[in-house]
């Protein structure tokens, strides 16, 4: 049986480290534990009446919460000064790099440590599988990718730390020797998607990845070209996967007069995420004590934690920490360029080759955009038949080829993601998609909002609008006639989760001013402009398919409530979500809200083995039988999980709290006794201004209950863990001498004033394994609408109005799902018109790039006071939250497109669709 997390955090034996995690809250320092841990010690809830975020007035006010906030004579038991350190790093990657020479840093600059491969090499320092690659280049070998670390600098002292960096800028110090040209490497990944719907909506698929499982190529040619299985109808999935979609590719080939084909080709660019923190951290390495203190600001806390043992595991002893303590702090930004990051190895590193002084290690927005995990530049090929009576669309194929940078990140896992999306909100019968992630010396691409359904969905959602013009169909009446309905297949063969409200949110789009008005808006424009309106409409996925939640919930005889979650705060609001989604079920907004904590939940004594994306379903079953085992313990913030599984854990624990807890306390105080057909209608209770309300019975103060529940040694505190492969974990446990099952996988509860106990559970119903084959379970839909004016002169777009109508389910936080989909507008019309960044040389692995060259959105180039955002209601109450931080971005780049061509009557199909671009289109 694998390692519990206690037992990692505590002697982490396979790398012989101690490891632990904690947010970055220092117990000496109860300032910075006051803005660390809002409201409570801030004097005031701003989430008190379910609005403002808990997290904002430290944010406000300027507290330290990030990890580039913090130097050594902030942090309590650490020495005062702080050293610096830089990373020199190759701007050619396609010659031999031969060394460096510093012999220019004299005197004052002259750095007090250099760091290169050499030494890397000698202490024992291993590469964690994840980051394979040269943490520093070797002298005598073609750097892998432009951007890849060739040395570290340390300094000791400021000023020459920060002369030294202005002054490495250029000319550059490292010599390069013999051209070889790019390092050549196989794909990172590579799948193909075929469906092959039955006869009937309800009959079985002929053949699925969800039935038949992702096709591998059997090899490449010219490098990275997949080779595909010789098609066969009788053969083995590989082989019958070539013959369906050779199938269909030869029906999107035919001559066939009833159908309207389309064969396009699209191209998208790279971008950078432009979170607005650059990546930072701290180190100390404390050597008497072999203790590696170090802070960090990550999205993915336990893979930091767990790559730093790996980096350092097998060190020689003086490289080898026996402690290393990581402490977490808020994110400025993330949008995926913080998950998995390799940041943190290089800020360890430097406090390893520069024991007893604290390091910093903080990029710069130049080197920022020379290192930073970019977005996938695609190129993708779709061909699409249309029936030409019916407008329904019964076939489609495509191929993409991501561009994945130097290093593999999580290229092949976007790939997939992006093939599973790549039909949108349509169900389309016959499906054949290739995909495949390349190695370039490019600057490393992976993970970003959208995660590749932007690229892909862009693509399709121009290509629909092209096909409803051609047949001369409405572009939403043609929409809604293809839309996936509810209980419909996906591409991957498995219907939604939920209801499907595409056609909810087409209505609104149609009957929306902007859409109404348009014909009159064109033949209205002033001369000098062209006017354009555009629509589009996606859905995306929210989870990874293998995702956890790790909550606790407490309260005090006073009433005060406590809640910890391992959720990562990057300007998502999380902890108000937290805060809200705790308060619906026990009647009062949480006093303390403690997010990426990951150590809090060692009564849990949870155990876990295998891969949870590719664990086979024996081996889950027979690890099941340990009561403690669960596929995962801790997973990254990411894909949107924030309301729907992040909130999850505190959700359940707190149904516990009020079960067995205060719904008992209440009785009591009413009088009525367990017997009584009233003591089931929980259901009935109400929670009004922190009170508890029964029809004909007195309201409840939640601290009378609370009082009531401590001294009946009630259920005061519950802590939970939850897995999700696209569907919750399921278990059964004895809870006060009554069976509850619910949606968690492990529950440890605290009776009154004690400790937390964990309770094995009795039944287990875990997520089957082949649910690892669905592409998307849980989804979000939104469409968008925008009118343009382009200036006949000049070729500038301008986005004059805007509207979104997105379906959340119960919005947790209302502020934030329209603060969301505003930034996602925003983002959309920075991706459409405005952003790119060339992959090679000139690109950003030049260290050249800043926002003098990078054109971000501004508010000139937003429609400010005409943006208009609409949340559909919940279908119900009880309507679980869904994720939307990706999907409300989406559509907006494709319904700019889309307005253009109304314009120009040209159709872009590269981005960005730049001034000139227009301009050349115009003359």
């Amino acid at each position: 049986m694998g390692m519990s997390r206690r037992q990692f955090v505590t002697s982490a034996t396979s790398y012989g480290i101690a490891v632990s995690l904690s947010r970055a809250t220092f117990a000496a320092s109860p300032d910075f534990e006051m803005r660390e841990t809002p409201p409570s010690h801030c004097g005031r809830n701003p989430a008190a009446a379910l609005g403002g975020r808990i997290d904002g007035p430290a944010k406000v006010v300027g507290a330290r919460l990030y990890a580039s906030d913090f130097r050594a004579s902030d942090l309590p038991g650490w020495p005062s000064r702080t050293s610096h350190a830089l990373l020199i790093r190759a701007t050619d990657a396609t010659h031999v790099f031969a060394g460096l020479d510093l012999s220019w840093l004299q005197g004052a600059l002259e750095p007090s440590r250099v760091i290169t491969a050499a030494d890397v090499a000698v202490a024992g320092i291993r590469v964690p599988a994840f980051y394979e690659g040269d943490l520093f280049c070797p002298v005598g070998k073609t750097p892998l990718y432009l951007g890849q670390p060739l040395a570290m600098l340390i300094f000791e002292h400021f000023d020459s730390f920060d002369q030294a960096r202005l002054a490495l800028r250029a000319p550059s110090c490292a010599k390069y020797g013999e051209e070889t040209g790019p390092v050549a490497l196989a794909p990172y990944g590579s799948h193909r998607f075929v469906r092959v719907a039955g006869a009937t909506p309800q009959a079985p698929d002929l053949f699925s990845p969800l039935l038949d499982g992702w096709i591998v190529p059997c090899s490449f040619r010219d490098g990275d070209v997949p080779v595909w299985a010789p098609p066969d109808r009788q053969g083995p999935a590989d082989a019958r996967a070539s013959f369906y979609g050779e199938q269909i590719r030869a029906e999107l080939a035919a001559n066939n007069p009833d159908l309207l084909i389309l064969d396009r080709e699209f191209e998208t660019q790279s971008v950078d995420p432009m979170f607005l923190e650059p990546e930072a951290g701290l180190a100390w390495y404390d050597a008497s004590g072999r203790k590696l203190e170090i802070v960090l600001g990550v999205q993915s806390p336990q893979e930091a934690a767990e790559s730093l043992a790996y980096l350092l595991g097998d060190a020689r002893v003086e490289f080898k920490p026996a402690k290393i303590h990581t402490h977490f702090a808020y994110l400025g930004g993330g949008f995926g360029g913080r998950e998995h990051t390799i940041m943190p190895l290089y800020i360890a590193l430097a406090a390893m080759f520069f024991p007893d002084r604290p390091v910093r290690l903080a990029n710069n927005r130049y080197e920022q955009f020379q290192s930073g995990i970019k977005r996938h530049a695609f190129k993708m090929r779709s061909r699409i038949g249309i029936d030409r009576t019916t407008g329904s669309i019964r076939a489609f194929a495509a191929d993409h080829v991501l561009d994945g940078g130097g290093l593999a990140n999580f290229s092949a896992s976007v790939a997939d993601v992006a093939a599973t999306a790549a039909i949108g909100i349509y169900e389309i019968p016959k499906v054949d998609i290739t995909t495949v992630a390349i190695h370039s010396r490019g600057v490393t691409a992976g993970s970003m909002r959208g995660y590749g359904t932007l690229q892909t969905m862009t693509a399709l959602e121009v290509l629909i609008d092209e096909a409803a013009q051609a047949l001369r169909l409405d572009p939403i009446e043609f929409r809604s006639r293809n839309a996936l309905p509810t209980d419909g297949k996906t591409m991957t063969g498995n219907p939604l989760i939920g209801v499907t409200r595409t056609n909810e949110v087409l209505d609104k789009l149609s009957k929306h001013q902007i859409w109404r008005d348009r014909a009159a808006a064109k033949t209205g424009a002033r001369q000098e402009v062209l006017v354009g309106t555009g629509m589009a409409c996606v859905t995306k996925d929210f989870g990874s398919g293998a995702d956890c939640t790790l909550s606790s919930v407490a309260i005090s005889p006073e009433g005060r409530i406590t809640i910890h979650s391992d959720a990562v705060e990057m300007g998502t609001a999380v902890g108000t979500a937290l805060a809200n989604r705790v308060a619906a079920l026990i009647g009062g907004v949480s006093d303390e809200v403690s997010v990426a904590n990951i150590e809090a939940y060692a009564p849990l004594a949870l155990v876990t083995s295998g891969d949870s994306y590719s664990i086979t379903q024996s081996e889950q079953d027979a690890a099941s039988r340990n009561t403690r085992w669960v596929p995962a313990i801790s997973s990254p913030s990411r894909a949107s999980v924030g309301a729907h599984i992040s909130t999850h854990g505190a959700f359940e624990a707190a149904r516990v709290i009020f079960h067995f807890g205060l719904w008992p306390a209440a009785l009591e105080l009413w009088g009525i006794a367990k017997t009584d057909p009233q003591a089931r209608q929980w259901d009935s209770a109400q929670w009004q201004e922190r009170q508890l309300v029964m029809p004909s019975l007195a309201p409840l103060d939640l601290a009378v209950l609370a009082a009531k529940a401590h001294a009946r040694g009630g259920v005061t505190g519950a802590m939970v863990h939850g897995f999700n492969r696209w569907e919750w974990s399921r278990a059964s446990f004895t809870v006060a001498g009554e069976a509850w099952t619910a949606d968690i996988d492990a529950l440890a509860v605290r009776a009154g004033a004690g400790a937390f106990v964990r309770l094995d559970r009795t039944k287990i119903s875990f997520p089957p394994a082949v649910n690892q084959r669905i592409g998307a379970s849980y989804s979000s839909v939104c469409g968008t609408l925008v009118r343009v004016e382009i200036d006949r002169k000049s070729g500038r777009v301008r986005v004059v109005r805007g509207y979104s109508a997105v379906e959340c389910g119960q919005a947790l936080v209302p502020e934030v799902v329209v603060g969301q989909a505003q930034g996602g507008f925003a983002m959309g019309v920075g991706y459409a018109l405005l952003e790119s960044l060339p992959l090679y040389e000139g690109g950003p692995g030049d260290g050249k790039w800043n926002l003098d060259r990078y054109t971000i959105t501004r508010a000139s180039d937003l429609p400010m006071s005409d943006l208009e955002i609409e949340v559909l209601p919940p279908l119900a109450p009880n309507d679980t939250p869904k994720g939307i931080a990706e999907v409300v971005m989406i559509p907006v780049v494709p319904a700019i497109l889309n307005a253009i061509h109304d314009a120009t009557g040209h159709r872009f199909r590269s981005l960005p669709v730049t001034e000139a671009m227009i301009k050349g289109v115009l003359q």
